[in-house]
């Protein structure tokens, strides 16, 4: 795994379009964020109280945002720990590879929609803690 430094996970600001019909935001290759986009995916209907993430990916990027409502996402580098607060869909927080991260304190109703670098490969993580800073 490489070693990589929670200062590279970053927050990244989407365009955002607005009119008296309301906002649009987007994502288009080669654009704001440091990637291309092959999977979409998104988690909803989080019981109050719950934690999300819990591991991290050897080599998957991820781009992280709040589709509704708001979330707090931990990003740990087994050296540090830095805590990003998301709660617009216009702007979301890059995640490298390499990094720990944990998703927590939802409030009602929140969406979280995940833009990643690669299908799903249960071989891509880490979802132990301790084998995580062994690693690093």
């Amino acid at each position: 795994m490489k070693k990589t430094s929670i200062k590279e996970c970053r927050m990244i600001s989407l365009p955002k379009e607005g009119s008296d019909r309301g906002s649009l935001s987007f994502l288009e290759g080669n654009g704001a964020i440091p990637f291309d986009v092959k999977r979409v995916y998104y988690t909803y209907d989080i019981p109050s109280g719950a934690e999300r993430g819990g591991h991290a990916h050897i080599e998957q990027h991820e781009y992280v945002i709040a589709g509704a409502g708001s979330f707090e996402i931990v990003v740990d580098d087994g050296s540090e720990k830095k805590t990003f607060f998301l709660n617009s869909p216009n702007k979301g927080l890059y995640i490298a590879p390499g990094i720990w991260r944990e998703l927590i304190s939802f409030s009602s109703g929140s969406v979280v929609l995940v833009m990643a670098s690669d299908v799903y490969d249960e071989r891509d993580y880490i979802r132990d803690y301790e084998d995580f800073k062994v690693q690093k």
